[in-house]
């Protein structure tokens, strides 16, 4: 009489962390396979019916059962002093990762082939040492950090909004995407077609500009929206009055935005003093990244950007149509993030940037 076949417990996140390895797609084939072992182990096949499914021996699917069960995910690792020793020596992979932080003398962009010149390394090692260790000297991003004395306050009262609305009210995300161009193609476009990317041409007509003021629903993604010349007090203050024409009675109306002068004329405050229903949220300056329209605009600009107009009109009538379009099926943008991650990151920021001025 065969014996029954042990059964493998998991903790759920050492489950979780098996069935990440068999979706990414870096995961070498071995560690594949010790994950494919502990998984199905875990399912109650037997040692034979396992090695059978995966096209392997007993020997195998027993030696990772037993790492596994003395050592958990530890025990799937390869012992330190296996597999074929390192060709390039520790002092050289410590060089390469410390020149990806380095300026390269006389070019713009460190490169591997700089960077192998001074090292005496191939190119390609190099761009192995850097992956290995997830360094990209080739790529950038730019940030802005706040120097608001009242961020904190500022952040948590617009977060606040976004995480537990009040009650008998509606949150608006808005702000003006302004100076947008109507911009004419010399000729027209090409389409995408097998071999060849979608094309148009790199000078253009200008036919003036327009400003978008929009007003997004945090709760349902829906948009107020008015298009104008210019981007004054003056028309700020005819969107706000739009606003309060198209928002029903009996709900208070709660305001995002940024600290645009124009949002804060002293002709808007005397409008909003006599307006009780609406509750100005001011992100923090240099905090855009709070406002949810933000989101919107970020996804509209490279459709307006790829077009080609006559004229204002026809760039007014394709926005129109967008607008009209995203309110047929509004998908609104949330905020995931949790507050206190992001006050973290942004006092870590802090931080080290007064360490380098300090040490400047």
């Amino acid at each position: 009489m065969a014996r029954p076949a042990v059964k493998l417990d998991l903790l759920p996140d050492e489950e979780t962390e098996l069935r990440r390895r068999l979706r990414a797609r870096k995961t070498s084939r071995r560690d594949l396979l010790r994950a494919r072992i502990v998984l199905l182990r875990s399912e109650g096949l037997s040692q034979r019916r396992v090695a059978e499914e995966l096209d392997t021996t007993v020997v195998t699917v027993n030696k990772w059962s037993q790492r596994f069960e003395r050592s958990g995910l530890a025990g799937l690792a390869d012992r330190p002093g296996r597999g074929r020793k390192p060709s390039i020596p520790l002092e050289t992979v410590e060089q390469v990762i410390l020149k990806a932080s380095e300026p390269a003398g006389g070019v713009k962009q460190r490169s591997t082939r700089v960077t192998a010149r001074e090292v005496g390394i191939s190119h390609a090692s190099v761009a192995r040492i850097w992956r290995d260790n997830d360094l990209k000297p080739h790529r950038g991003k730019t940030f802005k950090l706040s120097s608001d004395p009242d961020f904190a306050e500022k952040f948590w009262d617009v977060v606040g909004l976004y995480l537990d609305p009040p009650e008998r009210s509606i949150v608006l995300c808005c702000d003006e995407k302004s100076q947008i161009q109507a911009l004419e193609r010399t000729q027209p476009s090409l389409p995408l077609n097998p071999g060849r990317l979608r094309t148009h041409t790199h000078d253009y007509r200008r036919h003036g500009t327009i400003t978008l003021f929009a007003a997004m629903s945090y709760l349902d993604g829906k948009l107020i929206s008015r298009l104008e010349k210019r981007h004054t007090h003056v028309q700020w203050l005819r969107f706000l009055r739009q606003i309060d024409d198209e928002v029903p009675e009996g709900l208070d109306v709660h305001v995002v935005c940024d600290n645009y002068a124009t949002h804060k004329h002293r002709n808007v405050k005397k409008w909003l003093a006599k307006k009780k229903r609406f509750h100005m949220h001011f992100t923090p300056t240099s905090s855009s990244w709070l406002n949810m329209v933000e989101r919107f605009f970020a996804d509209l600009t490279p459709r307006l950007r790829d077009g080609s107009f006559r004229s204002a009109r026809e760039l007014a009538d394709d926005i129109i149509d967008r607008l009209a379009e995203h309110n047929l099926d509004p998908k609104p943008y949330l905020w995931r993030k949790k507050g206190a991650e992001v006050l973290e990151k942004i006092m870590r920021a802090r931080a080290k940037l007064a360490e380098m001025e300090t040490d400047a």
